[in-house]
């Protein structure tokens, strides 16, 4: 199961190769040899560091997809865990009786785990078009959009005490005074007036949300504008909100050809957690197993 596709991690350590070589002087044989990173005598080619890359786990992989700079970071990762390996092996560590036996145990689970994949694997050429056409019409509902709002907001925060307050009362009426003219600019009194500095910035723009995502007591105030328009101050337990809809889009379904990627995906996971289940059930009827209960029942006891 990989997070990335092939193209994608090649680009993945293309954009980030420059970077990573400026940790140490490279030669011309280096970079003919394709190592991308070295610290002393250790170096790593971009094989390697694609075959670490793609054993990382999915949280992982979905970072580097968003933010390929972080591959520097993978790199010398994996620099050091090389450093670690060639130091236990010079000492001869893996040759200890009780290190060796746990090698071995994660080794079989390795094993186990690796083979288990690729009896699990569906066919290359699953799921066909016609299956991927079939799961998408049977789960449409799923692929629905609700209706979605592109808001801006001018936020006035105000507390509890009665002072603070009418403070804030007092700058929300001097904020609608500043919109009522019709050449009034939404954006440029956000930016001077919203205590909501991240989206001041950007004029007061929150974004696409859709109905679930807006808060009820603003959700009702903004549901019968439409776009252009600007809500009374809503006075929530946080303060005031005066929130101006700067467009809409009708509920609405994704295409196929928008989930076709994704859904493959899943059929083909749930086909190998399939495959793999069945496989696991066939073994079991082949070779029934026999449980000692009483040795089970001692295993965890502490000898007095």
């Amino acid at each position: 199961m990989k997070a990335m596709n092939e193209g994608l991690l090649r680009g993945l350590i293309a954009a980030a190769t420059a970077a990573v070589l400026t940790a140490a002087p490279c030669s011309r044989a280096a970079a003919a040899a394709d190592v991308v990173a070295r610290a002393g005598a250790t170096e790593i080619t971009r094989e390697e560091l694609r075959a670490y890359v793609e054993s990382l786990g999915a949280q992982e992989q979905a970072a580097l997809a968003k933010d390929p700079a972080l591959l520097a970071q993978v790199a010398r990762t994996y620099l050091a865990r090389r450093a670690v390996l060639k130091e236990a092996r010079l000492r001869k560590w893996d040759e200890d009786p009780a290190v060796k036996a746990q090698l071995d145990r994660i080794r079989d689970q390795a094993l186990t785990e690796l083979y288990l994949q690729s009896v699990s694997k569906p066919p290359e050429g699953y799921p066909s078009a016609a299956e991927v056409q079939a799961a998408y019409d049977a789960n449409r509902k799923a692929f629905d959009v609700p209706k979605q709002y592109r808001l801006a907001q001018i936020f006035i925060a105000a507390r509890d005490e009665k002072d603070a307050a009418d403070r804030a009362r007092k700058r929300v009426d001097e904020v609608v005074r500043k919109l009522k003219p019709k050449a009034a600019d939404f954006g440029e009194v956000a930016r001077a007036e919203s205590d909501e500095k991240e989206a001041a910035a950007r004029g007061g723009e929150i974004g696409w949300l859709t109905e679930s995502q807006i808060v009820p007591g603003i959700r009702s105030a903004v549901a019968g504008l439409s776009p252009g328009a600007v809500s009374d101050p809503i006075h929530l337990d946080d303060g005031w909100h005066i929130v101006k809809v700067l467009d809409t889009r009708a509920p609405s379904t994704r295409p196929l050809s928008e989930v076709r990627e994704a859904l493959s995906a899943q059929l083909r996971g749930e086909r190998a957690r399939a495959n793999r289940q069945a496989y696991l059930s066939k073994l079991v009827d082949q070779n029934p197993p026999a449980i000692n209960e009483l040795a089970l029942s001692n295993l965890l006891s502490r000898p007095q």
